[in-house]
């Protein structure tokens, strides 16, 4: 018989255990995973080189994915302990930033020919009831794009993956990327060197993402703060329907902090200048 092949763990949290077996990544199935998975199908279909291959289920009820070699990093606000690793010091700097919105235009180009199913579940409920466009990817942070380098290559956990207008995965990018934070935690935790330039960020990424409607800095920073409140009703509807990690978050104060920072974005409005600072 062929030796067993080890388990290799990548995540291991009190809500998920995410580990490697050979080139591929075994992950725990979601309410939704049937939908997300043939959005990945569809991917593949389309030639879209980012996205981790639907490989089939496991005999212990996992999904497998097929593993893309790079660095990713964890989200340290959601715990607010980690220090933010390589994947955030690359997006600090201009060269990152662009090639990080390119990264996300790429995929919204690729995804423009799915067509959902009517009977398809998303983390955010039917397909049925979500607004009008296309998929989005949800969780379009840092530290879900696999690095090589300052060069991304991969795109990863999709649990998040929803129906909506394109621009919800682009003003959830900038929350972290101008960012939508104050200097210390810009500087300790999202590897900054210096203050950002927040203003001149949002412009560079929405220059480097392409054909977006002209749009005032005032009403982007609008249009962040929008997304963040559905934000945070998506993970208290989550974790009142009992949902992990989303209970976790919660009860550690996730949504005090999310409520904290849209209350710092309104209060430093100057801050998102592109001709100021």
């Amino acid at each position: 018989m062929p030796a067993e092949v080890p388990e290799h763990v990548l995540q291991d949290t009190a809500h998920r255990r995410v580990v490697r077996v050979g080139d591929t990544v075994r992950r725990p199935l979601t309410p939704w995973s049937s939908s997300v998975h043939r959005l990945l199908l569809h991917l593949e279909t389309v030639g879209y080189p980012y996205s981790p291959r639907f490989l089939g289920i496991d005999d212990q009820r996992r999904e497998v994915l097929s593993f893309i070699p790079g660095t990713s990093g964890a989200d340290g606000y959601v715990e607010g302990i980690e220090q933010g690793g390589d994947s955030w010091a690359t997006v600090a700097g201009e060269g990152g930033l662009r090639r990080f919105a390119r990264f996300l235009r790429d995929y919204h180009d690729a995804v423009a020919s799915f067509v959902p199913h009517r009977d398809d579940r998303w983390v955010t409920g039917p397909t049925s009831d979500g607004p009008a466009g296309t998929i989005c990817h949800g969780d379009f942070g840092p530290w879900n794009v696999v690095w090589r380098g300052d060069v991304p290559v991969g795109l990863i956990d999709w649990d998040f993956a929803y129906p909506a207008p394109a621009w919800d995965d682009v003003t959830y990018a900038l929350r972290f990327v101008a960012p939508f934070v104050d200097d210390e935690q810009a500087v300790r935790w999202m590897r900054y060197p210096a203050s950002p330039h927040r203003g001149r960020r949002i412009e560079m990424f929405l220059d480097a993402y392409g054909d977006v409607r002209e749009r005032s800095i005032p009403d982007v920073v609008d249009d962040v703060l929008s997304r963040l409140g559905r934000t945070i009703a998506l993970v208290a509807q989550l974790a009142n329907d009992g949902h992990e990690p989303q209970v976790t978050w919660v009860a550690k104060g996730y949504l005090d902090r999310l409520s904290e920072q849209a209350d710092w974005t309104d209060r430093h409005r100057g801050l998102f200048d592109p001709f100021g600072q």
